[in-house]
């Protein structure tokens, strides 16, 4: 049975190798690893790029990448369980500003309770109802 060759498919019925990619990566504890992504739809994907161009204009300058041919990036997700594979995306969410996070977590930090004082409350709390108690029966 020969396979079917539509115009219109959306997914061509074989892969064809894209040749090297540039892989986004990042830097762990035993070297570098490749960074996984989310799909709009929340599924998991590896992601390549067939330039440096294309790579720095959707994550920016400062994202390190290694080149792997699409065959080795497919067998390094596969173990991992993510057998999305795409290349060249366009779009990206912006990266998190962590400074801005930071003067936020400053600027609400009187909001928090603290344990000590917590603790105080509490303490304070029962103090006064033994006060209490004992006016009623000094009277």
């Amino acid at each position: 049975m020969s396979a079917v060759e539509y115009s219109e498919d959306p997914e061509p019925s074989e892969r064809f190798p894209a040749g090297l990619l540039f892989v986004p990566v990042r830097s762990g504890p035993a070297g570098c690893t490749a960074r996984f992504f989310r799909t709009p739809l929340g599924g998991r994907t590896a992601v390549g790029f067939t330039s440096a161009a294309k790579l720095t204009a959707t994550l920016g300058t400062d994202q390190a990448s290694i080149r792997l041919s699409e065959a080795a990036l497919r067998a390094l997700a596969a173990p991992l369980g993510v057998t999305a594979l795409t290349i060249d995306p366009q779009f990206s969410a912006p990266s998190a500003d962590r400074t801005a996070a930071t003067a936020r977590e400053r600027e609400n930090s009187w909001r928090r309770w603290h344990p000590q004082h917590v603790g105080a409350l509490r303490v304070t709390g029962a103090a006064a109802a033994v006060v209490a108690c004992l006016n009623l029966l000094i009277g």
